[in-house]
């Protein structure tokens, strides 16, 4: 949010700094894959529940 808040330059900035911190601590710990798609448990359990009835 703060992002969009700041101007300019400002917000540029941050946007840039947020991404490294984020990328930072997604490298700690790189045992963790990320899902393409993360809703994917999510949808097979709604699709189980909704056969059971």
């Amino acid at each position: 949010m703060g992002d969009k808040v700041l101007p300019g330059a400002l917000g540029k900035s941050s946007t840039q700094t947020r991404i490294a911190l984020n990328n930072f601590a997604i490298d700690l710990f790189p045992n963790i894959k990320r899902t393409k798609t993360p809703n994917t448990r999510t949808e097979k359990a709604v699709e189980d529940l909704e056969q059971k009835r």
